[in-house]
């Protein structure tokens, strides 16, 4: 026997899971072919009865009404177990799915589109729990038929001779459409899930579109897998038409000639008048086997749709340890050889870093230079494909899940707030304290919202920290600032912020960052940094380049390199606005003199221009200054002898 697969194993955990309503429907369905095989027999015996003025025909009539009343409530709860286990089927294949995209390592996910995904966990799981009724109702559609084949042979063994000899064009019937119909509905869901994921990046990218004029254009590439979703679709109904159409011509055929033979027998006095009515009954019983392509048609759709359940149940999940932090541990964390390589590209390679606990320490370099990347290592977002992450002195590997997120606190530039776990403001910044922690109380949710320069705006929101996440207008700033706040609330020896500062305001960023630095929030800080300012109140910095680690060091020595100070000078390109803050590197003018060592050099603090938030000439042109153009390192950004350290 081969292996079973991912949709097979998924299916038949469902069956497990609904063993109790699945036994109960296949009780009840049973019965109920019981009762439908006994009601022709009945119905014969009382004919035959009260043809012959026989007082025993009463009794007979009664049974009979009796079992039609039963085969009519057993239908009925027959029908009421099928929604019940398919609702339950469906919610456990869901939640498989779910956890299964949840556990894994956010890279294993990322091929998986939100349409696409959102089309696996809602039409395909649906479609997928209806396989355990479906089973359960398929083994009442054979019963019937082979019981009243039986049936047949008592009343008259020709009959079921004749009935027996277009079974098998029956079955080859029931093949093809199992065949044809498999390869029909995995195609169709596939384009399914083509056209639900490109229509969720077109709602997410909604604004570009309607700025951009290209409605048009994007309903075209949403609709693109349209005519095979089509194609597909029609001659999915087609197989199904013609299998029909088929039975509704061999079925009939053979009922007649079964009802014909029986009516020889009548004739022949081998068969009672209530026997032909029996024979006639039975017959369309017997008949009724191609109405097993109902529920097999609902199992092909089940592991069709199982197969892309599967997919999101089956991700890798990451495996975690049983250890704990030693207490009182400052938060060194240490990065050693690592690499990452995704798609079979190298992300980040040979990187070897050793932060000291309780530091602050900003990660720079141009847009791909693996920033992200090292972040999400710091804290096991990811695992590195070589080299070991230490926290303390302990492998990330080895803690188990509630130490490691208990330890380590993340903001995003977007972060996301869930409505459904979180439903208001308060909940979603008290679940920064981490899964093995009560959620923070009131005080130090609204202190970490005042250090994240969000309590005002929280404040002033319809409901204040009661307002429902949904409900809540919130700008990009807005948004950025709620993340901080909730990262501040954890009480962890690691604190990463991934470019979670970059919607703010320089004199909002400055409050964040001296939140930061704060003795109450003595913990190792890992932000990855756009802006001078940034790196430039940092206690170390750690230039990345091409996935690589250039250099690392205080940032006044860094400043001294004209590729360094380049590195800003490509995030803040190409300006905005004119008279907005751009962004652009604090370097002085060179009005500023020769010799003159800035303050930016000597001490790390932001120059006049940066903290008044008037931009310099160059910031106002959008043209960079003779000697940056020249590549020259500028006479003012050069510091002098002593000067730095």
């Amino acid at each position: 026997m081969g292996t079973p697969t991912g949709s097979d194993r998924l299916l038949r955990g469902a069956v497990r899971h609904t063993a109790g309503t699945t036994a109960a429907l296949l009780l009840c369905s049973a019965a109920g072919a019981a009762c439908s095989l006994a009601v022709p027999a009945l119905a014969g015996r009382t004919l035959d009865l009260l043809l012959r003025h026989q007082p025993a025909a009463e009794s007979w009539l009664l049974w009979t009404a009796v079992l039609l009343a039963a085969e009519v409530l057993l239908e009925t709860g027959s029908v009421l177990l099928t929604q019940l286990a398919n609702a339950r089927a469906t919610a456990w294949i869901r939640l498989r799915a779910l956890g299964g995209l949840l556990d894994t390592a956010p890279h294993r996910a990322a091929p998986h589109s939100g349409g696409d995904v959102a089309a696996r966990l809602c039409v395909n799981a649906t479609d997928s729990g209806t396989a355990p009724a479906a089973l359960a109702t398929s083994v009442s559609s054979v019963l019937i038929p082979v019981g009243a084949l039986v049936a047949l042979a008592l009343v008259h063994l020709w009959t079921a001779a004749v009935f027996v000899a277009g079974v098998p064009l029956l079955l080859l019937l029931l093949r093809a459409f199992a065949t044809q119909s498999s390869d029909s509905v995995g195609h169709y869901q596939r384009a399914q899930g083509a056209v639900a994921a490109r229509l969720a990046e077109a709602l997410g990218g909604a604004r570009t579109i309607a700025a951009a004029d290209t409605a048009r254009h994007e309903e075209e590439r949403v609709l693109a897998p349209l005519p095979e979703m089509t194609r597909h679709g029609t001659r999915m109904w087609l197989v199904h038409g013609r299998a029909v159409a088929r039975s509704g011509v061999l079925l009939p055929l053979l009922t007649t000639a079964v009802v014909a033979v029986a009516g020889v027998g009548l004739a022949a006095g081998e068969v009672s008048v209530g026997g032909l009515l029996a024979a006639s009954r039975y017959a369309a019983l017997a008949a009724g086997i191609g109405g097993i392509a109902a529920p097999l048609g609902t199992l092909v759709r089940a592991r069709s749709a199982g197969r892309r359940t599967a997919e999101l149940a089956d991700l890798a999940p990451m495996s975690y340890g049983s250890a704990a932090l030693p207490p009182d541990a400052p938060g060194t964390l240490e990065l050693r050889g690592v690499r990452v390589t995704r798609g079979g590209v190298t992300l980040i390679t040979d990187v070897t870093l050793s932060i000291g606990g309780g530091s602050t320490v900003a990660v720079v370099g141009r847009s791909g230079a693996g920033k992200s990347t090292l972040a999400a290592v710091a804290g096991r977002l990811t695992d590195p494909d070589a080299g070991a992450v230490l926290l303390d002195g302990v492998d990330l590997t080895e803690l188990s899940r509630s130490e490691l997120r208990g330890a380590t606190a993340y903001a995003f530039a977007r972060p996301v707030f869930d409505g459904g776990a979180t439903p208001t403001v308060g909940a979603a910044l008290a679940a920064g304290s981490g899964p093995a922690r009560s959620p923070a109380p009131p005080t130090s949710v609204r202190d970490a919202a005042t250090d994240a320069c969000a309590d005002t705006f929280v404040r002033l929101l319809p409901l204040g920290y009661d307002t429902p996440v949904d409900d809540a207008p919130l700008s990009g700033g807005e948004a950025q600032r709620l993340g901080l706040a909730r990262a501040f609330v954890s009480q962890g020896r690691l604190m990463i912020l991934d470019d979670a500062t970059s919607s703010l305001d320089t004199a909002t960023e400055r409050q964040v960052e001296a939140a930061l630095a704060t003795p109450s929030r003595a913990c190792t800080r890992l932000i990855v940094a756009h802006r001078v300012s940034t790196a430039a109140r940092a206690d170390q910095v750690v230039w990345m380049e091409a996935g690589r680690v250039r250099r690392s060091g205080p940032h006044s020595l860094l400043w001294e390199e004209p590729e360094y100070r380049a590195v800003f000078m490509a995030e803040a390109e190409p300006v905005d606005t004119p008279g907005r803050s751009t962004g652009l590197p604090d370097v002085p003018s060179e009005s500023a003199g020769a010799g003159a060592a800035p303050e930016t050099a000597r001490t790390g603090a932001v120059p006049k221009t940066a903290r008044t938030g008037a931009p310099s000439k160059t910031a106002r042109t959008g043209a960079p200054s003779k000697t940056a153009r020249a590549g020259a390192v500028p006479s003012s950004a050069v510091p002098r002898a002593g000067a730095g350290e």
